[in-house]
């Protein structure tokens, strides 16, 4: 296995690795290099797990033998220290290595949800804490997959990586070529198309979910504003998750959890 040391921050074999706290810049520049960054051993391992190739591995050294034995041989793994590491990325890497990795080829919509009973659609949710906790929650109670709407944030960018425990890389997904159509086509697919939302049509989720089909997709929206008019003239209904104490709604990462176990496939 080829292990490096580097001392030299400007070195260019770390080009995957730098300005990585520079989310406007990751956004546009890891889709169109292919990659996506994959942060501290368990995360790693996890991706390799899941069938995904790292291009590079960036780590100091206390972490080199927990790393070194989930990666290929031919991958080059660059062992730098911390304050170097901190240099390069922008930001103290607390767990001690990071991977670039080969972003995966996204399946169409039609053979991502072919055997799916529940699965889960986000848009404009741009927070990817909430991308990352909507994936936990996905995989923990069980949905089938998950699609994401253009206007979504990434979920393979390194935050939404951490914050789902590596969950983004079992839980099957794509990202939806055309908005709102997608919703559409989930419905010629066989699915009800519930959208959560406040809207003066809703309906109860223990109601919604009483009668609920075979195959559901369950559309959640973007942080504050919810539901866009456009995605609510698509849904077959809206669904409202009943509050108390003059608190209107969730954050839709705790909604999305409450509404998936409400839906779960019995």
């Amino acid at each position: 296995m080829p292990v490096i040391r580097i001392d030299d921050p400007a070195d260019p074999r770390l080009a995957d690795f730098r300005d990585l706290t520079d989310v406007a810049l990751r956004r546009a520049l890891e889709p169109e290099r292919g990659l996506y960054m994959a942060e501290g051993a368990k995360v790693i391992a996890r991706a390799v797990a899941a069938g995904h190739r790292p291009r590079a591995v960036l780590l100091s050294e206390r972490w080199l033998d927990s790393v070194a034995t989930v990666v290929p041989e031919d991958v080059p793994i660059y062992v730098a220290p911390a304050a170097l590491l901190e240099d390069v990325t922008g930001y103290q890497v607390h767990r001690g290595a990071l991977a670039s990795m080969e972003r995966p080829e996204l399946p169409a919509l039609a053979d991502l949800v072919r055997d799916a009973r529940r699965i889960v659609v986000l848009e404009g949710i741009v927070d990817h804490t909430n991308v990352g906790a909507i994936f936990r929650s996905v995989a923990g109670i069980g949905a089938d997959a998950v699609v994401v709407a253009p206007t979504c944030a990434d979920p393979l960018y390194r935050r939404s990586v951490k914050v789902s425990m590596g969950t983004v890389f079992q839980v099957p997904w794509t990202r939806a070529s055309a908005w709102p159509d997608a919703l559409d086509e989930l419905r010629a697919l066989g699915f009800t198309v519930a959208g959560l939302a406040l809207a003066d049509d809703a309906v109860d989720l223990d109601d919604f979910a009483a009668r609920a089909g075979e195959r559901v997709a369950l559309v959640m929206g973007a942080e504050g504003d919810g539901l866009t008019r456009q995605a609510l003239a698509h849904v077959d209904e809206a669904v409202i998750i009943p509050m108390h104490g003059g608190v209107d709604s969730l954050n839709v990462a705790a909604a999305s959890a409450v509404a998936m176990w409400a839906l779960r496939a019995r």
